[in-house]
């Protein structure tokens, strides 16, 4: 089997968004969905994030990491589950 070839480098797209950026805090959910639009990519939400924060981390660029929130309408989460622990 051969390797998912990706049409455009994921890498060198990252960049380019964090730079044109700036300042700005990003959001880790609308960074991966513009790679997924300017590149195609397949690859996992994880391993895209990861990416995007070592490439923010180098450039000195905040991204909020908003991937995986908790619902707090949720019935099913307990009542202290974004209670801070010290």
């Amino acid at each position: 089997m051969l390797p998912h070839v990706e049409s455009r480098d994921v890498a060198a797209s990252v960049d380019k968004l964090l730079a044109e950026r700036g300042a700005a805090l990003l959001s880790m959910k609308a960074l991966i969905a513009a790679v997924r639009e300017q590149t195609g990519t397949e690859r996992s939400d994880a391993d895209l994030a990861g990416l995007i924060t070592k490439k923010a981390a180098l450039l000195g660029v905040a991204v909020l990491s908003d991937l995986g929130r908790p619902d707090p309408g949720r019935p099913d989460l307990p009542q202290d589950a974004d209670r801070k622990f010290s």
